[in-house]
């Protein structure tokens, strides 16, 4: 079983914000990732098909498939982490987190189910899913 990444996604409030962030990002970098100060060291699992879930307005909506990890000594000489992911982002459904620090591993057994492809909920707004899966009804 695969072993997953969770992260709060500051300054963003639905998930077409993400969308739009990392469509520029891959525009100008060619790659969508996000930099960190500490390396997971359980990168072999995570890297076995490993998401990071994404935390967003106080609950997992979204996941992103990890793709690579990348140990790296930046311009000031401090070690950091690139997590790199696949481009496409997979709804899930709502599940709520309070807030941290960082990122946090994530077991395969606490994860969220992903929402089905076209399916009815796409068009709610997000604080709408949310609620719905708060009540259950989702």
């Amino acid at each position: 079983m695969s072993l997953h990444i969770i992260k709060l996604c500051v300054g963003v409030s639905e998930i077409d914000d993400l969308r739009y962030w990392q469509d520029r990002r891959l525009r100008e970098h060619k790659e969508i990732f996000h930099i960190t100060r500490m390396a997971p060291k359980r990168a072999d699992e995570i890297l076995d098909g490993g998401s990071l879930y994404w935390v967003i307005k106080g609950f997992i909506q979204v996941r992103q498939r990890i793709v690579d990890i990348v140990r790296f000594t930046d311009e000031e000489g401090i070690g950091r982490c690139k997590l790199v992911f696949d481009p496409q982002l997979v709804p899930t459904k709502p599940q709520p987190r309070r807030a941290f620090q960082g990122w946090r591993y994530l077991k395969g057994e606490d994860t969220p189910p992903d929402l089905p492809r076209g399916g009815d909920t796409d068009a709610l707004p997000a604080e709408m899913r949310a609620d719905l899966a708060e009540l259950g009804l989702l």
